[in-house]
């Protein structure tokens, strides 16, 4: 069973199942979780305090979550290919939506090397 993220602020309220979060990017004060429905939410918190209630809220499951670089975080469950020299990310849900994302090239590398050495 999925635990749920629970987003509150001023003015909204946003629950959602944590598998069902494929990433969140960051725009200043703002941060638009994009989920596996092809729905995306815009809230007004910044990316450090959404990983704040990740870790405090998720429990085992926001071990999923992994921050890349200073606007991103990822559900490592959707992570589907990773191209250093392009600087490419792409997250994909298995059904129908495919999300490619930039980012630097060291964030790549260290999420690569992460996922090697799980392997291993």
């Amino acid at each position: 069973m999925s635990e749920h993220l629970i987003i509150s602020t001023a003015t909204d309220l946003l629950c959602v199942a944590s598998d069902e979060v494929i990433f969140i990017s960051s725009d200043g004060n703002y941060s638009s979780l994009m989920l596996t429905y092809g729905e995306s939410r815009v809230v007004t918190l910044q990316l450090g305090q959404i990983e704040r209630l990740i870790a405090k809220q998720l429990h085992t499951q926001g071990q999923s979550f992994i921050r890349i670089g200073r606007s991103l975080i990822i559900n490592r469950n959707y992570i589907h290919y990773i191209n250093l020299p392009r600087q490419q990310l792409v997250l994909c849900d298995g059904r129908s939506a495919s999300h490619t994302l930039s980012a630097s090239r060291e964030a790549l590398k260290q999420l690569k090397d992460l996922i090697d050495k799980e392997i291993q």
